[in-house]
C-alpha cells in the first residue's frame, strides 16, 4: 500500500535478472509439459508421421517466430538395437541434437523427424512445411530399414526443385559423400599428396607402408558406418620419415591403434594389420578384439571392396 505507483522498471535491476531466470525456466518447464517432452512437435505440425524418438533430451526450445523453418531427418533402423549404432538410446542420432541447437541459437527452428518407408508420402508431404531440411541419414540404414535410398533421394531431389533446402543434397551425398572423395582432390592446393585409395591387396600393402612411416594415419574401409573399420594408427616407435616417400615400413614395426566405433585400442605389426584388413583374422594376422571381420578389400571396387588412407 506504501508504493501505490511502483511499476516493472522500479524492480532492482539484480532482481530482475534473476525474476528473468526463473520465468524463463518456468517457460521451458511448461513448454516440456505442453508438448510431452518433445521440442520437436512445433512449429510445424508432425503429426501426421510416427514420433520414434522416445524424447527431445537435451534439444533447446523452438522459437516461437523462427527466421526460417528446419527439419533433421533421421532413420531408426528397427531391425538393429537402438536403431543403429550410431544412435542414443532415446534414438536420435548423438549428434542430432548439436546440429539442431545451432540452427535454434541462429535464431530458426529445427525439428528432429524420423523417416519411416512405410509413410513415405506423409513424411515428404511434411517435408514441403519446412524452409530446409538437414539429412542425417547414414549410407545402407534406410535399405537396412527395408525402404529405397533410390526413392527418399528422388523425392529429396523434388523437395530441392521446390525451393527447399537439403543438406547434404542427395547429388553431392554421390559425387562427394564417398570415403574416397578426398583422394580425388589430394594433388590439387586443397588436397594431400598423401590421401590415398586402395582398390587391391598390392596396392594397400605398397601405399599403406609408405604412409604409416611419414605421419599418423586414419584408415577407413568404405562399407562400414558409425566409425565400424575405421583405424585411427599411429607408430608406436614414433620414427616418422621427414618427407613422404623417404622410406617406408617394414612388417614387423608395431602399431597403435585405435578403432572409431568404440574407441578401443590394439596393438599389432604393420604386416598383422596389412593381414587383417585384406584377408580377416587369419594365422597371420594375431588376435583381434575388434567387432569388425576385417578383409575390407573383399569382392574388390565393384562390390565396395575400398579403403582410404589419410592423415
Amino acid at each position: 500500500d506504501d508504493t501505490p505507483n511502483a511499476c516493472y522498471n522500479d524492480i532492482a535491476p539484480e532482481d530482475l535478472a534473476e525474476a528473468d531466470r526463473y520465468g524463463t525456466i518456468m517457460g521451458q518447464k511448461a513448454l516440456g509439459f505442453l508438448s510431452k517432452g518433445f521440442t520437436s512437435s512445433r512449429p510445424v505440425d508432425v503429426s501426421g508421421i510416427t514420433r520414434v524418438a522416445k524424447n527431445d533430451l537435451g534439444l533447446l526450445p523452438q522459437p516461437l517466430v523462427p527466421k526460417y523453418k528446419g527439419a533433421l531427418a533421421e532413420i531408426y533402423v528397427r531391425c538393429q538395437p537402438f536403431g543403429g549404432s550410431d544412435k542414443s538410446s532415446n534414438g536420435h542420432r548423438y549428434d542430432s541434437i548439436p546440429f539442431a541447437n545451432g540452427m535454434i541459437k541462429s535464431g530458426m527452428s529445427c525439428q528432429l523427424i524420423h523417416y519411416v518407408h512405410q509413410e513415405h508420402e506423409e513424411f515428404f508431404d511434411v517435408c514441403k512445411k519446412f524452409d530446409f531440411i538437414i539429412v542425417r541419414c547414414n549410407p545402407g540404414q534406410i535399405k537396412a530399414d527395408g525402404g529405397s535410398q533410390e526413392k527418399f533421394d528422388d523425392s529429396m531431389r523434388m523437395i530441392r526443385k521446390l525451393g527447399i533446402q537439403v543438406w547434404p543434397s542427395p547429388d553431392v551425398m554421390e559425387f562427394m559423400g564417398a570415403k574416397d572423395a578426398l583422394c580425388k582432390v589430394a594433388n590439387l592446393n586443397i588436397g594431400l599428396p598423401d590421401t590415398l585409395a586402395y582398390y587391391s591387396p598390392a596396392e594397400f600393402e605398397a601405399g599403406f607402408k609408405k604412409t604409416m612411416a611419414f605421419q599418423p594415419r586414419v584408415i577407413k574401409q568404405n562399407r562400414g558406418s558409425a566409425g565400424e573399420g575405421i583405424w585411427i594408427i599411429k607408430l608406436k616407435s614414433g620414427n616418422y620419415c621427414k618427407t613422404f616417400g623417404e622410406r617406408s615400413c617394414s612388417d614387423d614395426e608395431v602399431l597403435d591403434l585405435m578403432e572409431a566405433n568404440d574407441n578401443h585400442s590394439e596393438e599389432h605389426t604393420v604386416g598383422e594389420f596389412i593381414e587383417f584388413c585384406v584377408n580377416g583374422r587369419t594365422g597371420k594376422s594375431g588376435t583381434w578384439t575388434s567387432k569388425g571381420t576385417g578383409k575390407y578389400l573383399e569382392g574388390g571396387k565393384e562390390a565396395g571392396g575400398q579403403l582410404v588412407d589419410q592423415r
